[in-house]
């Protein structure tokens, strides 16, 4: 695992294995989506390495004991629509207690700044961590006006977790919101003339819904 002040790069095996397969052309649209719904586990175990816990007084089979559980309210899991929903039913496995906001934005092709169709959010964001879920940080754009709304709504402890990263997008994202880390399984080349990573694996959500 690398790690910088604000940025982690998961190097565990099975996610940078996951992550080849994934870049492939040649995989389907269910190999696809499956492997995301993978890698999100792995992605969210890291996300969450820090959580609070509190210790509880319980009875196991043979005796009394006191053992330790997660403190307070839980987690907001919000995906950034559309792609960002192939990482959520996998961090719904790990943490299906969670509750979970959602982001409506699309990438104005011609200005490629994010524009906001929708947004729902529980009332009690300051209360939880909230993890923002998005294949992709190319240009950042959609990651920090996704952030800038649910800071509005009330969050305080957010994470912003995606596949991939392009430099520009990280460098982008940590300037305009340097209190909440990055946790990525790749940090790729650059961004092309169209502002998509390279060498990347094409556009996630058309990947994952079949739409290309």
């Amino acid at each position: 695992m690398a790690e910088t002040p604000s940025v982690t790069v998961i190097e565990h095996p099975l996610v940078r294995h996951k992550l080849t397969i994934m870049r492939d052309k040649n995989t389907s649209t269910a190999g696809f989506r499956r492997l995301l719904r993978e890698i999100a586990m792995l992605l969210c175990y890291e996300a969450t390495r820090d959580l609070e816990l509190e210790m509880v007084d319980i009875d196991t089979p043979l005796m009394p004991m006191q053992a330790p559980q997660l403190a307070g309210k839980k987690l907001v899991f919000a995906p950034i629509l559309r792609a960002g929903e192939g990482l959520l039913d996998g961090m719904l496995d790990l943490v299906p207690s969670a509750r979970v906001a959602h982001v409506g934005l699309y990438r104005d092709p011609e200005t490629l700044s994010a524009v906001e169709y929708y947004f729902k959010a529980p009332d009690d964001m300051g209360e939880r961590r909230v993890i923002v879920l998005d294949p992709m940080l190319a240009t950042a754009n959609s990651a920090i006006a996704a952030v800038d709304r649910l800071k509005e709504a009330g969050a305080t402890d957010m994470r912003f977790v995606c596949l991939l990263a392009a430099p520009e997008g990280v460098s982008n994202f940590t300037g305009h919101h340097p209190d909440v880390p990055i946790v990525t399984a790749a940090i790729d080349e650059k961004l092309d003339d169209h502002g998509y990573i390279v060498p990347g694996l094409g556009d996630a959500g058309d990947r994952m819904f079949g739409t290309k």
